[in-house]
């Protein structure tokens, strides 16, 4: 397992998320990733984010974005989270919510995809 630096301070931020997921994150997590053949973690505290879906086995994350994060400064955000964990060699999957309510299989088709390529 590769270790990442985390900021702690988050951790009570993110039992908060894993608890109360959104429709889609629940969707995602118990329809396909919590059985998935190598494990994924949710809300995984990386550095000073927490990223929503996590694949140490094949460094990668799993982002899933409502419509808030089509906003001029939700997108920016987005950037620097997605440069920050590709600096530490981690690839960044994001999926709009409405990807997984109308196009599941190819949203789970995807994620299959980046896995097996590490």
């Amino acid at each position: 397992m590769t270790f990442h630096p985390r900021n702690d301070d988050l951790i009570q931020n993110a039992r908060n998320l894993r608890k109360n997921m959104t429709k889609e994150e629940r969707h995602l997590w118990y329809d396909f990733l919590r059985d998935y053949p190598i494990r994924f973690r949710r809300q995984e505290i990386i550095g000073n984010y927490i990223a929503d879906f996590y694949c140490s086995g094949a460094s990668l994350i799993i982002e899933l974005d409502g419509s808030q994060h089509c906003e001029d400064a939700a997108m920016i955000k987005d950037l620097r989270r997605t440069e920050y964990f590709e600096s530490i060699g981690l690839q960044v999957l994001r999926f709009s919510n409405l990807d997984v309510m109308r196009n599941f299989r190819g949203v789970c088709e995807a994620i299959d995809l980046a896995v097996r390529q590490q």
